[in-house]
């Protein structure tokens, strides 16, 4: 009998020694870096992903402080400072998405799209006309054109983050991009007839 309680005793340590060199590999590639620093370098980013959404910078500004609130808040750990900043937009975009759909916002009277605010303000006169359309796209092909065009990520980042297949992705943005084709092909049509 004491040499079957011996042994499990074995087994048991041994897992447990496993176990916590497990942790220990786990702790050593996961990060966490602090709200400030955090704040820092993904303000920008995440309130233009929110902005692309909301179409208001006021809702866009909520929607940056909840998923910095969400971030501090969370007890997590990250592989790499690219998980963060995916993490973040993945948050900022479900939160501008339950804004959007939420009973006060549906039934407030619509304003009129702020271009000329703070996003504005981030981009040059020349791509302007461009960010008009982009924020007249369908949200679902907002939402991918701003994250490969404006966050850089490729097809496969943006279907991780998105939760969604790659060829969803790619049908989304072919689709945007025809759509901000036409749109900027009629645009320039109308200022041409202007000058005329």
């Amino acid at each position: 009998m004491t040499f079957l309680v011996y042994q499990s005793y074995s087994i048991c340590k041994k897992l447990l020694n496993s176990y916590s060199i497990f942790i220990k590999q786990k702790v050593i590639i996961s990060m966490r870096i602090t709200l400030s620093e955090v704040v820092e370098r993904y303000q920008r980013n995440i309130y233009v992903a929110a902005y692309a959404i909301v179409r208001n910078s006021d809702d866009a500004n909520d929607v940056v402080q909840d998923a910095f609130l969400q971030y501090y808040t969370k007890i997590r750990q990250f592989e790499s400072e690219e998980h963060i900043k995916a993490w973040l937009l993945r948050v900022a975009i479900n939160k501008a998405t339950d804004m959007t759909r939420s009973f006060w916002r549906r039934f407030r009277s619509e304003e009129n799209p702020d271009i000329h605010g703070t996003v504005q303000a981030i981009l040059n006169e020349r791509e302007s006309l461009l960010n008009e359309a982009v924020m007249q796209l369908p949200l679902k092909q907002r939402v991918v054109i701003h994250l490969h065009y404006y966050e850089d990520y490729s097809i496969k980042e943006i279907a991780d983050i998105l939760r969604l297949t790659e060829s969803s992705v790619k049908m989304r943005l072919m689709r945007g991009r025809e759509n901000l084709r036409t749109a900027l092909k009629e645009e320039s049509i109308n200022e041409r007839q202007r000058f005329l």
